[in-house]
């Protein structure tokens, strides 16, 4: 069990699998579409020092309840507000990864900005698909992210195909090891492959655009994107969220690869928020 491991209920028959250790001002860590409290190990590790640190399996990633109900973005928002309020943590930093954003924005959308001190956003578009997406910062054009949907989510043998080629090609830019991309791998598809599709859907077809801009009026918000799309996502958020400071490094999963230099980035901006 992963040191600090909890569960936190949050309706009946649904539990949320948390980690939550250290002392001081909450940190919250949200992981991306089907991923698990672990990828935020090398964060947990650091920050633990510092902060009272809380990693979230979302529902239906990792050891949480898988449920038949609720895999959208909006309940997931929902999810948060209560395990925050079960905890009790007030003047939350909140760092979301990927679709973990979603969650973050969706939050915002429900309950505002007053209980958050700052906000970290790795690595999404507040708006994931567009017709646009030679101008705007999209997940991929229309027909690539249908293919992806219709095709690699309606099993689990496709599921790892999909996850497999997606940690080599975009999360990662350095060769992993056969084991390190195994862990990637297994981390994903603890969610079933029809849940992971549901997911997939709400959150391509999600617009958090004026949560976005909300955010950044509010609080300190930190945006931090990959070096892959680096000049059409800092573009983006000059125009759609333009108070956030803007950062740029690695891969999609550069906090895992390139752990010192992110905790190095967000320990500054902790520190000044």
């Amino acid at each position: 069990m992963n040191q600090g491991g909890k569960y936190v209920k949050i309706e009946p028959g649904v539990e949320l699998f948390v980690q939550d250790v250290g002392n001081g001002d909450p940190i919250v860590l949200i992981p991306g579409w089907t991923f698990t409290t672990e990828v935020f190990h090398k964060q947990v590790e650091h920050f633990q020092k510092t902060n009272r640190v809380i990693a979230i399996d979302p529902r239906s990633h990792g050891r949480s309840s898988i449920t038949m109900h609720g895999n959208d973005y909006t309940t997931h928002g929902s999810d948060l507000a209560k395990v925050i309020e079960a905890l009790e943590l007030k003047n939350v930093t909140l760092i979301g990864w990927s679709f973990g954003c979603l969650t973050m924005w969706e939050y915002i959308r429900q309950h505002g900005t007053q209980n958050i001190k700052a906000l970290v956003f790795v690595d999404l578009s507040p708006k994931p698909l567009s017709i646009n997406h030679e101008q705007d910062w999209v997940e991929g054009p229309l027909d690539e992210i249908a293919a992806a949907f219709n095709t690699y989510l309606r099993d689990s043998e496709k599921q790892r195909e999909f996850i497999s080629a997606y940690a080599t090609g975009i999360m990662v830019q350095r060769e992993l090891k056969e084991e390190e991309l195994n862990w990637i791998v297994e981390q994903s598809l603890k969610t079933p492959h029809y849940i992971a599709a549901n997911l997939f859907a709400s959150g391509m077809f999600s617009d958090y655009r004026t949560e976005a801009k909300l955010a950044c009026e509010s609080v300190p918000t930190l945006t931090i994107v990959a070096e892959h799309w680096a000049p059409i996502a800092k573009n983006f958020v000059a125009q759609h969220a333009p108070q956030s400071a803007v950062e740029v490094l690695g891969g999609h999963m550069m906090f895992w690869e390139h752990d010192e230099k992110f905790n190095q980035m967000l320990e500054l901006f902790i520190t000044k928020s």
